[in-house]
């Protein structure tokens, strides 16, 4: 393999479709499906087989108080028998609804909170190997308790959801020490962490063009 020196300005995931040839759904699923495709590279004349998740893709949000401490949420994941720290999010299920307004909601449904300041943080393709799930992780600030009276009363692993605002610097430290590991948390703090030390320089607007929401819908 020969190697190139890459530019700034090709720095950047890009579409790229593939003819499809076969496409069907091997397992139907509460929430998600598995979907098998074939499709084609190029030069080969065989296809290629690939099953993987289907998604309607999700939002996450990094909340900071007026101290600059990161909220975080304590709750139980089955599928890796954890209680994980993580941060506020869910997926974007709603037909049509913009995703700064599900990352409103998710933060009103899990955390009480209601935040005037929105701001897009980073983005991620959560498996691409295996999933089509992509996650925009906001950033929330300037934060108003939801009234009592209008709080969504949370079931399943939520009604167990214990929230509190850490230090951002020991939330750093924490992931290093790999006693974080929830990727939209990792992801979140540490990019929380170098967009403070840029002087918020890099954050984007809450309604950037966000291309890599999943195709596969519903």
């Amino acid at each position: 393999m020969e190697y190139t020196s890459i530019t700034a300005e090709q720095l950047t995931d890009r579409p790229d479709p593939h003819t499809v040839t076969d496409s069907r759904t091997v397992y139907d699923g509460a929430i998600w499906d598995v979907c098998s495709e074939s499709f084609r590279m190029a030069g080969q004349e065989e296809p290629l087989t690939r099953e993987f998740i289907t998604h309607p893709g999700a939002v996450s949000v990094v909340v900071l108080d007026e101290k600059e401490r990161i909220l975080l949420i304590n709750q139980y994941r089955h599928p890796v028998r954890k209680r994980m720290w993580e941060i506020p999010a869910g997926l974007l299920d709603v037909s049509g609804e913009p995703a700064l307004q599900a990352a409103q909601r998710e933060l009103g449904e899990e955390a009480d909170l209601t935040a005037r300041t929105w701001h897009t943080l980073v983005d991620f393709d959560n498996s691409p190997g295996s999933s089509a799930e992509a996650n925009r992780v906001f950033l929330a600030r300037d934060l108003s308790e939801v009234p009592e009276s209008e709080r969504f009363e949370r079931e399943g692993e939520e009604a167990e959801i214990v929230a509190g605002f850490a230090d951002l610097d020991d939330a750093v430290a924490a992931v290093m020490a790999g006693r974080i590991t929830s990727p939209a948390a990792t992801l979140g703090i540490l990019a929380t962490h170098i967009a403070r030390s840029r002087d918020w320089a890099t954050l984007r607007a809450p309604d950037a063009e966000w291309t890599s929401r999943p195709r596969h819908e519903g």
